[in-house]
């Protein structure tokens, strides 16, 4: 009989876009592969891909308590009904409940991705600290479980939790990112004309957004010439999402090309010369892995998880955190360097070919598994 594996996702949106092809790895090297998220239009692709899917009442906030232990009690269920040899555990919320659950059900071995901290780890003030201890001591239950193991994007989240003691250092992996399909993002030459830079993420304050629209604002002052373009959907659920408002307003002065979601990334960094994300904290960004896969040159910010993304000088630059100005600075440079600008895109290639292909990730992922089965 083949092992069940259970990946437990908040969104399966976030499962199709991050951790597909692990899935299907999986599925090809045998295992019965199971999916659990909250419901969603994207479930039926879900399975139309061949997965079993189980819906799961989960939110995207924490704010209800009796129905975050609903949320709790329901993995906890399936688990028992299930009993997954593998618990493959993606983003927060499915990390701390699904951890906590597979401690009290017959689960083999489990497998927790933490792919960023969360922005409870950016604030500050004595109630983020109060809740960052509490989330600290959720971590220590959730990842107590022997046959676990950690996967972390990047060494400083890694040593966030081992040095607050919420996690044993020989229950750790790193693997750096979800990867990225190499033949479907190709190196192509820059096109011609008016320099294009892009940033693509979800609209939140937190993936700095008002620092890009700020040195947009500079370079325009400065009389820079370049088209600049910001892809991605406002998050109306997240508490650090940009207002209908504020994105109207910068439509209504039209310096910043206004694209929504967009699913043709692969074609809009092929577009583009540059490619932007001045995060506050990231686990590994996947927009980075896809942009050195197109061959193009980034600007990101010296944070954990960005800085982990790129070789800086090499692949990209590197700028201080919720920096405006030191942000139009760098995008300056290389906007008047197009030998420079030209020279880090393909280096980011070779290191997207090195480092980020979705083969080697795959492997890594199935390779834990074995670790896991092994030691059940």
């Amino acid at each position: 009989m083949n092992s069940l594996l259970l990946i437990v996702v908040n969104d399966a949106a976030f499962f199709l876009s991050h951790r597909l092809p692990v899935a299907q790895g999986a599925k090809k090297a045998g295992y019965e592969v199971h999916v659990a998220s909250m419901p969603g239009p994207a479930v039926e692709r879900v399975r139309d891909l061949g997965f079993v899917h189980h819906e799961l009442p989960l939110s995207r906030s924490g704010k209800n308590i009796l129905g975050e232990i609903v949320s709790l009690v329901s993995i906890w269920r399936l688990l028992w009904r299930l009993r997954p040899d593998v618990l493959h555990l993606v983003t927060i919320k499915p990390v701390l409940y699904g951890g906590i659950a597979a401690r009290l059900a017959p689960v083999k071995g489990v497998v927790a991705a933490v792919s960023g901290l969360g922005f409870v780890f950016l604030a500050k003030g004595l109630k983020a600290t109060i809740l960052r201890r509490i989330i600290s001591s959720l971590y220590g239950f959730a990842l107590g479980k022997k046959n676990l193991r950690v996967i972390f994007q990047n060494p400083d989240d890694r040593d966030v939790l081992v040095d607050m003691g919420a996690l044993e250092s020989d229950k750790v992996e790193v693997i750096r990112g979800s990867g990225v399909d190499l033949a479907s993002y190709t190196e192509l030459p820059e096109p011609s004309g008016t320099p294009v830079v892009c940033l693509a993420a979800r609209l939140l304050r937190d993936k700095g957004v008002l620092e890009f629209v700020e040195a947009v604002r500079i370079l325009r002052q400065r009389g820079v010439s370049a088209r600049f373009q910001l892809v991605g959907d406002l998050d109306l659920g997240n508490p650090a999402t940009i207002t209908v408002d504020e994105l109207e307003a910068w439509r209504q002065d039209g310096f910043i090309e206004l694209l929504g979601f967009r699913k043709d990334i692969a074609k809009l960094f092929g577009d583009a010369h540059i490619v932007t994300l001045p995060s506050y904290r990231e686990g590994l960004p996947k927009v980075l892995v896809e942009a050195a896969a197109c061959g193009r040159a980034v600007v990101t910010t010296n944070v954990p998880g960005c800085r982990d993304a790129i070789e800086p000088g090499i692949t990209g630059l590197l700028v201080p955190v919720r920096n405006a100005t030191a942000l139009a600075d760098a995008i300056e440079t290389l906007l008047n360097d197009s030998e420079l600008r030209q020279r880090m895109g393909h280096a980011g290639r070779m290191l997207a070919e090195s480092e980020f292909s979705i083969e080697k990730i795959v492997k890594q992922h199935l390779d834990i598994y074995s670790k896991l089965e092994r030691t059940s």
